[in-house]
């Protein structure tokens, strides 16, 4: 992986599963003080990280949380995070192998996009949340006019962020990108239906652009500093990802 991130490892992988955060900057920091502060108490608790990639959030929460357990489909992956040091198990998140009720916090970081089955991974994370605990959940917000995992085109995989694709015809986006879901308000609040939940706070933000940044340096913080500022208005419709807290009842 070059500094700016820009090609993934395993394209296959990548398409499949999602790229994970390989290096620390301003937007996963962000998300990670987005993730405390919707936590509060419940960070000392029980805390899993439901796709949990190579680790990144579970080193800056270990000493934050208080029983921190970190769940991948990805058996590499698992392998290289157990390796830190950290608890992590190999399973898939639509069967989460964890009592009902263990955990006071779940986050789950751009993860239900990829799974087989979205509605049956968000009643697993319902299931195993204890009364008044929180799910932290960020996925890909279908009116973003980027798809930024790629598309399938001919066969064959393109990495990359392409334009307009989401705007497409359901049917027609779904052809060129069937390795990824994006989500609407409606369709989001679909998953969640009837399930013993109430939603805290749905929101709608923008990402972090560190490797635009990366390029262009004042230019591109500016830039960043604009789109996050829409966030508090209407146009957050066009933003990267919904950010949602979800509490069991």
């Amino acid at each position: 992986m070059t500094k700016l991130e820009t090609t993934p490892r395993d394209l296959e992988k990548a398409a499949l599963r999602g790229e994970p955060s390989y290096v620390w900057r301003a937007g996963q920091e962000r998300r990670l003080q987005m993730i405390l502060d919707a936590a509060g108490d419940r960070i000392h608790g029980s805390v899993l990280e439901d796709g949990c990639g190579v680790g990144m959030y579970m080193q800056h929460l270990s000493s934050r949380s208080g029983k921190l357990v970190g769940l991948d489909f990805d058996r590499e992956r698992t392998r290289d995070t157990r390796a830190l040091g950290l608890d992590v198990v190999n399973a898939a998140g639509e069967h989460l192998p964890f009592l009902s009720e263990a955990f006071d916090l779940i986050f789950s970081n751009e993860v239900i996009e990829h799974v087989a089955d979205d509605r049956q991974a968000i009643a697993e994370m319902a299931r195993t949340l204890k009364p008044g605990g929180r799910l932290v959940l960020f996925c890909p917000n279908a009116g973003y006019p980027v798809e930024t995992h790629g598309v399938y085109w001919k066969g064959n995989y393109h990495f990359g962020n392409i334009p307009l694709i989401n705007y497409l015809p359901t049917r027609l986006r779904n052809r060129l990108a069937p390795h990824v879901r994006v989500y609407s308000r409606r369709s989001l609040q679909q998953l969640f239906l009837n399930l013993p939940v109430r939603i805290i706070h749905r929101g709608i933000i923008f990402g972090g652009y560190d490797n635009i940044i990366a390029r262009l340096g004042y230019p591109g913080k500016v830039l960043r500093s604009l789109l996050q500022l829409l966030e508090r208005t209407p146009l957050r419709w066009f933003g990267l990802s919904h950010f949602w807290v979800i509490e069991k009842i």
